[in-house]
Parts: structure tokens; C-alpha cells; sequence
């Protein structure tokens, strides 16, 4: 290469740079090891942060058990190694798990179609927010203090750079819903869409009918976002919401410390034309059998950038496909099931301490508890809740709590009892 370039060393390659931006050192990194002492190294820091521990973190990325079958499927090189479905004769298989995918969401979320997946809940909902804009032709975006603060910054990011004002409404503090009178105070005419979360940060149910009698009425568009996926395996679906936007994360996708996820946006077949990212779709094939193809997006949205809908090109296939196994795996009673034992366990552990808000809660609530609290759950191997005041200094006395189906009773009740 550096003689197809005329140059004599790697040095004269980069001669061009200044000296002060460039380093006269090697960089200080460890020498390299083999692969049996990194898979080595890992098993013993896996062990000292998690190995045996139990957890009540929730706040976005829950602990809920993988089925076995799940790895199994993805594993399998056709999934594993393949690559984006332009050509729908050799990618068959890949396309007909992203429909049954997006066949499965449209069903939990009681929407009309949903894409391909998103990069993760949080980058899904400035995707929502700008949809709507799109859809309306309005400018202002409005989101409840009571959404993901990690999504409200996300959304913050996007909006700052599109030219989208984001206003923030409150929560009711006896309640943790959405302050539906401070709704009415924030929306105007100018709002293309209203942002809740159900259930919210704080683990409360919320009124979707209520705020979505307020955003229609002012002309404004209902995004409604999910981070715990479990729960529309009980809660009425979302569907006076014109947009579902969520994290899938629970569907047997591991925390591994923040990523990758697979996000969702689902819709009203009206805005299907403002559907950000993929969209697989029926078709017949030359001979008249049932077959898929990526449908309702132009090649601009992959390769000309400056006419796409989205900044969003892609989808998370591979960790879409181990939600679509999970769904699949628990079928409708199975996900019903799984919700109950989770709404169960939490209000059992609930019930032995005082929940800070008094609205209806699925698997998360808040409680008043010292941030020391957690350093003597973890000489018990229990990692506690979330300390409420990063995000909430109002809330700096409380901390957020998450019992799932992988909580025993006896760790609950050591919670409780060092809580207390």
C-alpha cells in the first residue's frame, strides 16, 4: 500500500500532520494475551460484579429469564451472519421472521402496522416525535417528566438539531401519573405531539384515554412509549395512542451493560408513508406462493441520505429475532402468565414496605429509602434499587424498585427487611 501511495514508511504517510497533534509515543495499552486468559479474565470480573448476585434494577433494563431456545435460534449462521434483506429471493428467511416480528408487536401494542425494529427504546422516541411533526406540520413536541429521563435527554439531543422545541409537563406527586392539568397548561395548537410513558419511570399505570383526549383536541398526535415490554402481556394495549413507541429489552434480550436492544415503532395505517426505518410486507412469488419483501420505503431512505424520512436506515434483526423467539416461546397465555408472577412478586414486596406514589403500579415502584441502604443489600449479595435523585432531585430521598419473576421470596423479603 505504501508503494501504491509513493510513500517510503508509514511515517512519511502521516508527514503531513503537525507535530503537536500527533503522538511521539506508543499508545499505553497492555501488551496482548491470549484468548483462554480473556475469557478467563471476563468469567472472574462476571463473577465479582454479578455472579450470584440478586437484582432489583429495573428503570428501563429488567432481569427476566432467557429461554434456552432463544440463543439456539439465533445462533444458527442463516440469522447470525446474514445481511440486509434488499434481495428478497435469497433472504427469505430473515424477511418472514421480521413480519411474524412485526405481526406480533401490532397484537401487544393494538396498532395497525409496526417497522422492522429500532436501534432501542430511547432512540425510538425522537423518531415518534419527528413522525409526528412530519405527519402534522407542526413544530413543538411536548413529553412528561414522568418518561425515561435517558429518553428525554435522547430525545433533547435529536430535537436540538432538527430545530424541534421540547417542552416538559409534570407529574401528579401523590399520584406519579402524568399531571393532566399541567397537560392542558403546556400543549398549544402549535404541539405536534404529546409524549407519555406507560408505565412510567416511576412503575405507575397511566391515563392513556385521558391524554389522548387532550393531545387530539388540540390537534396533536399521542406517542405512547413502553420500557418494560412485559407489561402488555397485561395492561389494556395502548390503543388510543397514534404511536407506540418502546423498548423490547425484556423479550430475552441480556442487559450486557446497555446494549444492543431492539426498539419498536408501531402505528395507525394512516402514517405508514411516515414510518421511520424497514417495513416487510406480503407478496406472492413468481409461481404464486407466499413470500416477503422490504415494501413502503424508497432507496433513498438507504442511500440518500438528505431525502430520508429518518436518520434511522437499518434495524436490530439479530435481537429482534430473539424477541420474536420469546414471544413465540410464551405464546398469548404464557406472556399472560408471565406478567401476572411479575405484577405479583412486586406487589408482595410492596406490601411490605410504603410505596411512595399511591397510583397503580406493574413490576417497578418508588420507595423512601437512603442511597446506605444499598451498600448493606450488597454485603448480602442483593443489588438494590435505582437512586432516585441523578434524575429527580425532588425524589433524592427515594430510590426505584423492581421485582420480577427471577426475584425470590426470601430475597424480597431481605429487601424489605433491610429497607425498612
Amino acid at each position: 500500500m505504501l508503494d501504491a501511495c509513493g510513500a517510503a514508511s508509514a511515517e512519511e504517510l502521516f508527514s503531513h500532520l503537525p507535530d503537536c497533534v500527533r503522538l511521539a509515543r506508543p499508545l499505553d495499552l497492555a501488551p496482548g494475551i491470549s484468548e483462554y486468559e480473556i475469557v478467563r479474565y471476563f468469567r472472574e470480573r462476571a463473577e465479582e460484579c454479578a455472579g450470584g448476585y440478586a437484582s432489583f434494577l429495573g428503570a428501563g433494563v429488567y432481569n427476566h429469564f432467557r429461554p434456552v431456545l432463544v440463543d439456539t435460534v439465533v445462533a444458527r449462521g442463516e440469522f447470525l451472519t446474514s445481511y440486509t434483506p434488499y434481495q428478497a429471493e435469497i433472504s427469505q428467511g430473515t424477511l418472514t421472521t421480521i413480519f411474524e416480528f412485526q405481526t406480533m408487536i401490532c397484537q401487544l401494542t393494538g396498532m395497525d402496522v409496526a417497522n422492522a425494529s429500532m436501534y432501542d427504546g430511547s432512540t425510538a422516541v425522537p423518531e415518534a416525535a419527528m413522525m409526528a411533526v412530519r405527519a402534522t406540520g407542526k413544530g413543538r413536541v411536548v413529553i412528561a417528566r414522568s418518561v425515561h429521563p435517558e429518553y428525554r435527554e435522547v430525545l433533547a439531543t435529536y430535537a436540538k438539531h432538527q430545530g424541534m422545541p421540547v417542552a416538559e409537563f409534570g407529574y401528579d406527586a401523590e399520584t406519579g401519573a402524568v399531571d393532566l392539568d399541567d397537560l392542558e397548561r403546556t400543549i398549544d395548537d402549535l404541539t405536534a405531539a404529546v409524549i407519555i410513558q406507560t408505565p412510567n419511570f416511576f412503575g405507575i399505570v397511566e391515563q392513556v384515554k385521558a391524554a389522548a383526549e387532550i393531545a387530539h383536541r388540540r390537534g396533536a398526535l399521542l406517542v405512547v412509549v413502553f420500557t418494560e415490554a412485559v407489561s402488555l402481556g397485561i395492561l389494556e394495549p395502548p390503543a388510543d395512542a397514534d404511536i407506540v413507541a418502546g423498548e423490547l429489552q425484556s423479550f430475552a434480550i441480556s442487559p450486557s451493560y446497555g446494549g444492543p436492544y431492539a426498539g419498536i415503532i408501531a402505528t395507525k395505517e394512516k402514517l405508514i408513508r411516515q414510518v421511520p426505518g424497514r417495513l416487510v410486507g406480503q407478496t406472492t412469488d413468481s409461481r404464486g406462493h407466499r413470500a416477503f419483501c422490504l415494501t413502503l420505503a424508497t432507496r433513498e431512505q438507504h442511500i440518500r441520505r438528505e431525502k430520508a424520512t429518518s436518520n434511522i436506515c437499518t434495524n436490530q434483526a439479530l435481537i429482534a429475532l430473539m424477541a420474536t423467539v420469546f414471544m413465540t416461546v410464551y405464546g398469548k397465555q404464557g406472556m399472560r402468565e408471565l406478567a401476572e408472577q411479575n405484577l405479583a412478586k412486586a406487589h408482595y414486596l410492596a406490601g411490605k414496605l410504603k410505596p411512595r406514589f399511591t397510583g397503580k403500579f406493574f413490576n417497578e415502584f418508588v420507595v423512601r429509602a437512603p442511597e446506605a441502604a444499598n451498600k448493606t443489600l450488597l454485603k448480602k449479595r442483593i443489588v438494590g434499587g435505582l437512586p432516585l435523585g441523578r434524575f429527580y432531585p425532588e425524589l433524592a430521598d427515594c430510590q426505584l424498585l423492581c421485582a420480577t419473576e427471577m426475584s425470590t421470596r426470601s430475597d424480597m423479603d431481605t429487601v424489605a427487611e433491610v429497607l425498612a
